[in-house]
């Protein structure tokens, strides 16, 4: 008796600011093309840092058409029956219901390709990336260069007016240079974190 499985999964690629998380998931939205697979690539509405345009853009400026979302549920009439993999950029920013939708596309035979910031800038799990490290078939964890050290960065430093961000300031922020830079753990500085 012979079995045919399915081949959906989840990985994740996850790091700080400046890892090339997005540059990742466009090398893999290549590779699918150049495989001649059917994909789509979402992003949040929210993350107009680089192009008002519907596509993804890394640091250093490459692209990749995408389809601007504001909550997760909105994947969901774009999935059909003829689609290989979904890319999903900027994972943080969406609402917690971005987990179990991961999932399900995954168990209907989905690639499921995330990507997103492990860690906030209070250095904390951020939204429901936790949740989807731990679902992930495959993890990338990236990291930059820390702006102090020249260590392996896994954090990403806020930075409001030349100063540290505090703990207590807004969770989401968006932006690139002008409000952030990798850090390593210890040059990571995160003021009124011991008060919490």
């Amino acid at each position: 008796m012979y079995h045919t499985y399915k081949n959906g999964f989840i990985e994740v690629v996850c790091g700080p600011m400046f890892a090339g998380k997005t540059e990742e998931l466009i090398r893999r939205a290549k590779r699918l093309k150049y495989a001649k697979q059917h994909y789509l690539v979402f992003k949040p509405v929210i993350d107009n840092r680089y192009s008002l345009k519907p596509e993804i853009v890394s640091h250093s400026l490459l692209t990749e058409n995408a389809i601007l979302i504001k909550e997760a549920s909105e994947i969901l009439p774009y999935i059909t029956y003829d689609l290989d993999a979904v890319i999903i950029d900027e994972a943080q920013f969406f609402d917690k219901a971005i987990i179990q939708i991961a999932d399900d596309l995954a168990d209907r035979g989905l690639r499921v390709i995330i990507g997103g910031l492990d860690r906030d800038f209070k250095g904390e799990p951020f939204g429901p990336m936790p949740e989807l490290l731990a679902l992930a078939e495959f993890v990338t964890k990236l990291t930059a260069i820390c702006v102090k050290t020249g260590m392996p960065a896994t954090r990403t430093q806020r930075i409001i007016d030349g100063k540290p961000a505090s703990y207590k300031d807004p969770l989401i922020v968006v932006g690139a240079t002008e409000f952030y830079e990798p850090r390593a753990r210890h040059a990571h500085e995160v003021p009124g974190k011991d008060e919490k």
